[in-house]
């Protein structure tokens, strides 16, 4: 759940969610203050006509008749009674005394009193949580004096509140909440699906250069910036594509002249100078070749196919004492991973090569983590300096103080090592290890089938 709410689809739909919660209530905040105003007035309306009622029948019923009229009449929330203030303050005409008193004529007086009912600061029983639970409406009392000169009071108070409702008014909500909910959560989705594919698109271009184009499909603006996405793969991949065929070239252009120069140096009289003159030309030749290799590492056209760790590491140590290097390999991963097979291969041989070349041994450990396996080789040799460790990765960067020259390499065997496992979605760390020697961490990550 945390982690839906952190992506980008969760943020949307919640944006989503709460904008159309908001709307909501704020129509049916309105919705209601303009049903509950209507109400007032309608109330209001009837009061005038009630009032107007009682107040003409008490004025043509004789006198001897009214106690027992004003009885029936003192009771409901219009009421008309003797009135036990008769020189009680009288305040200035109010909107409903003025409407009544039209409606009576001049033949009544009408006197509204400084006489707040009880009533009207009473709350009520509201059936919305949006509704107010105080009543707007008319609440007030008015001396009145009829043709005989009778001084009687009207009371006009709120309406009974409604009766309680045995169903709240959050349950009747709750479809409709629901509802926006699932309508949000289809907007999101909708909306996030063009920018994940762009994002898996992003994520297979780094593990394939070739891997083919977005499809152009969707809005507009999807669709523009899918085109743009594909523009930039394909620059990226000619731009790949010179620098590799450059190298190449120059690679098969200089082969020609060394070879030249090789068979030349062997009519050089001074054996001695002979020599150093052909150990130079090899270090030519191989660091054109590592040269190439670099680019290539950096682009490869094969296949990515699931391969099992096990028998890979298996192979390429069994190749490795084959040719009589001291490795090692211990441990099971008992897993399989994505990768292209010989520049999966190239990696881990450059890591054993650089271990036993300047470590005189290499011991493979392999384990199964969380999600992943985590390959380490640790050599003899005196280690690294800890201000050197990300250096060394740097091309044709080579340690003269902790690492022999005459080791012989280029410098670009871990380069190469790191461009591939970048590759791979892998990682590769270096450490001295507390016993000694170098330990090279590579973390490969497990490949699901169905993934």
């Amino acid at each position: 759940m945390k982690a839906f709410f952190g992506s980008m689809t969760g943020r949307v739909f919640t944006v989503l969610l709460l904008g159309i919660i908001a709307s909501a209530a704020l129509t049916q905040w309105l919705a209601v203050n303009e049903r509950t105003r209507a109400l007032e007035r309608y109330r209001d309306f009837h009061a005038l006509e009630r009032a107007e009622q009682l107040i003409t029948t008490a004025d043509v019923m004789p006198e001897s008749a009214r106690p027992t009229y004003l009885i029936a009449a003192g009771r409901g929330t219009v009421r008309l009674e003797m009135s036990d203030t008769p020189q009680g303050k009288v305040l200035p005409p109010t909107e409903f005394s003025t409407s009544l008193q039209q409606r009576l004529g001049e033949r009544y007086k009408l006197g509204p009193l400084d006489e707040h009912p009880p009533a009207c600061d009473q709350p009520r029983l509201s059936t919305s949580i949006f509704a107010s639970t105080q009543w707007k409406g008319t609440c007030e009392t008015m001396n009145v004096q009829l043709h005989d000169g009778q001084m009687l009071k009207l009371s006009v108070l709120p309406p009974r509140s409604p009766p309680a409702s045995t169903n709240s008014e959050l349950i009747s909500l709750l479809p409709f909440l629901l509802s926006i909910a699932f309508l949000a959560y289809l907007v999101a989705r909708m909306s996030m699906r063009p920018l994940k594919r762009l994002a898996q698109a992003a994520k297979d271009l780094g593990n394939d250069i070739n891997h083919p184009p977005v499809v152009l499909s969707g809005a507009s603006e999807i669709r523009q910036a899918s085109a743009a996405f594909n523009a930039m793969q394909a620059r990226i991949r000619q731009h790949i594509t010179q620098r590799t065929q450059m190298l190449a070239a120059i690679t098969h252009d200089l082969q020609t002249p060394l070879t030249r120069l090789r068979l030349r140096l062997e009519k050089v009289g001074d054996n001695e100078l002979q020599q150093r003159l052909i150990d130079d030309l090899s270090a030519m030749q191989q660091m054109v070749k590592e040269g190439l290799d670099l680019a290539r590492s950096m682009d490869s056209t094969e296949t990515m196919q699931a391969l099992d760790l096990d028998s890979l590491l298996d192979s390429v140590c069994s190749d490795a004492s084959d040719v009589g290097q001291q490795v090692e390999l211990r441990g099971r991963a008992s897993m399989a991973l994505m990768g292209r097979p010989l520049a999966i291969r190239r990696c881990l041989v450059n890591l054993i090569d650089n271990a036993v070349k300047y470590g005189r041994y290499a011991n493979v450990t392999v384990e199964r983590l969380v999600g992943s396996a985590r390959i380490r080789i640790r050599d003899g040799g005196p280690g690294i300096a800890p201000d050197q460790m990300a250096r060394v990765f740097e091309p044709f960067y080579r340690i003269e103080t902790s690492r022999s020259r005459e080791s012989g390499g280029t410098g670009l065997g871990l380069t190469i090592a790191r461009n591939i496992a970048e590759q791979h979605g892998a990682n590769v760390t270096l450490a001295n290890h507390k016993d000694g020697g170098l330990e090279v961490t590579l973390v490969v990550p497990e490949y699901y089938v169905g993934s």
